[in-house]
């Protein structure tokens, strides 16, 4: 990365989140929700961080992204993001990439890693010896819905902490059994919530997210942003 300063930028379904690479700053957040567009999200990145002197942004997104585009707009948020040019609306240079794929990047250790953000959704990701994969592993049917409807945020208001923490592990070994990873690194805001981990499985640090915006700029790091 050089001397550069990277904006990392981590927009979630409840909050978006900001750090900059920087040594000394801490991260600044706001609140998303169902009609945060992304005109919304840069006017908010801005204002947190106009005091913060960077010039490459870092953006991961609750959406399928490919070469740098979203394909789909984000299922928990507002409109607007497909097709949106984000690098001339921040007016510098802007890596775009799937939010679980960025936290994979953050989290990983070598070897074929499997990455689950458990959020207001369900984020995931697989690496595989440096290849980044992003996937949209939330919706594909598990039990009477998807995994999403049962591990994630709504879900667990539903199920209550007991059952939902069963949903996780059932939905851990389901996936531990079709890709067969070497681990698997549990994320986002609920993974704390796990009182007891798989065999296995490790949970993925806070600032995870932010690590892999900023290794998104080094050439010695794996990179999805071209996947």
């Amino acid at each position: 990365m050089g001397d550069s300063n990277v904006l990392g930028v981590d927009v979630g379904g409840s909050n978006v989140k900001v750090l900059l690479s920087s040594d000394g700053a801490e991260s600044r957040r706001f609140a998303s929700g169902p009609v945060l567009g992304a005109r919304e999200m840069v006017d908010g990145v801005l204002g947190l961080a106009g005091d913060w002197a960077f010039d490459k942004v870092s953006i991961g997104v609750p959406s399928p992204v490919r070469a740098g585009r979203i394909l789909a707009e984000p299922v928990n948020l507002g409109t607007g993001w497909v097709g949106f040019d984000f690098e001339q609306a921040f007016g510098r240079p802007t890596k775009l990439v799937n939010d679980a794929a960025m936290q994979a990047l953050g989290s990983y250790d070598g070897g074929k890693m499997l990455f689950l953000g458990l959020g207001t959704g369900l984020g995931s990701a697989l690496i595989v010896d440096n290849l980044i994969v992003p996937m949209e592993l939330a919706h594909l049917p598990f039990r009477k819905g998807t995994f999403e409807d049962y591990v994630g945020e709504r879900g667990r208001r539903q199920l209550g902490s007991k059952k939902w923490q069963k949903a996780v592990h059932e939905t851990v070994e389901r996936l531990r059994a079709a890709l067969e990873p070497d681990y698997i690194v549990l994320g986002g805001g609920n993974a704390k919530r796990i009182a007891e981990l798989p065999a296995n499985v490790r949970l993925g640090r806070n600032d995870n997210a932010f690590l892999g915006a900023f290794r998104l700029w080094d050439p010695a790091m794996p990179n999805p942003a071209q996947a």
